[in-house]
């Protein structure tokens, strides 16, 4: 009998590539995965992975096990939600992972719907990059909030669902008292760059090469300027008036009121939400519940504008 856990395992290691990245995504140290995998070896009878002292290969067997991994998961989990389809009332415990913006932003949403389910419990947790949509694929998470700052929409396919929540774009932030605070003033990114120290996130993070595009769309890159992780490190210091900022409408959610926040002129540059599931999932009911609830929360969020209406 092969056990599901370990094949969720070797799943994870065909798209990682290493036990130590299989280990560090999953969670486990590296000899713990070497060992579950050394034992699905032994239910399979067969050697799934090529070792050395310095790495692992997946052998022909073990890909052609990996292939039939990745279908026999999604048959249980389309079991498991074509059972849970009959229930009533949703139930049981739904991970989210979202990039922080995100988080902040759908979590007053997320909470509302767990009012209204009770015996639904939910797991939020930040991620980083491209961290959501490997959780998702690997099952270890339900739902992902991803964003894309490249302007190539997503589509389902892969065993996934990809649901277009909003367009988020850039917005100026500036402190109390800077010239530009009044509204009457017109926004001049090339003159602004001239008397204002401009405040981003740390070269090759997605949103400072979305403001770096917009500053070079607008005539010119400023001087370097100073570089903070984090969006609510940048906006507690524009607030503070240490200087200005170009950040995703969507960051505000949490606390526009203590910067003056100004539209961009023309197009500007934007990023696309997403919520993402696994295709075997959507009919949970669970599941289900957090994807509406992810939109509904996008259509009321101030200022949004949700994707369908582009």
């Amino acid at each position: 009998m092969l056990d599901l856990h370990r094949l969720r395992l070797l799943k994870e290691f065909t798209r990682r590539g290493t036990i130590a990245a299989t280990a560090a995504a999953l969670g486990y140290t590296p000899s713990a995965v070497s060992q579950q995998l050394a034992a699905l070896e032994r239910e399979a009878g067969v050697i799934l992975l090529d070792r050395t002292a310095r790495s692992a290969e997946l052998t022909d067997a073990g890909s052609r096990l990996a292939a039939h991994a990745e279908r026999i998961l999604a048959q249980v989990e389309e079991a498991e939600a074509d059972l849970s389809a009959g229930e009533r009332e949703p139930s049981g415990r739904v991970s989210v992972a979202a990039f922080p913006t995100g988080a902040a932003a759908f979590a007053p949403a997320l909470a509302r719907s767990l009012r209204a389910h009770p015996a639904l419990t939910l797991l939020l947790r930040q991620t980083q990059r491209d961290e959501g949509l490997t959780a998702v694929r690997g099952g270890e998470a339900d739902v992902a909030l991803i964003d894309d700052w490249a302007g190539r929409r997503a589509d389902s396919g892969g065993g996934l669902q990809f649901y277009p929540l909003l367009r988020d774009p850039l917005v100026l932030i500036v402190p109390r008292g800077h010239p530009l605070a009044d509204p009457a003033e017109r926004v001049d990114l090339r003159k602004l760059s001239e008397t204002s120290r401009w405040i981003a996130a740390p070269a090759g993070e997605p949103s400072r090469q979305a403001v770096d595009r917009l500053l070079a769309a607008a005539g010119g890159v400023p001087a370097m300027p100073w570089e903070f992780e984090g969006l609510g490190t940048i906006m507690s210091l524009v607030s503070r008036g240490i200087g200005v900022a170009a950040v995703p409408r969507l960051a505000l959610a949490a606390g526009e009121g203590r910067v003056v926040v100004r539209e961009l002129p023309g197009a500007g540059v934007a990023r696309d939400v997403y919520a993402v599931a696994r295709t075997a999932s959507v009919r949970r009911p669970s599941v289900a519940v957090i994807l509406a609830a992810l939109h509904n929360g996008a259509t009321h969020l101030p200022g949004r504008r949700a994707a369908d209406g582009r």
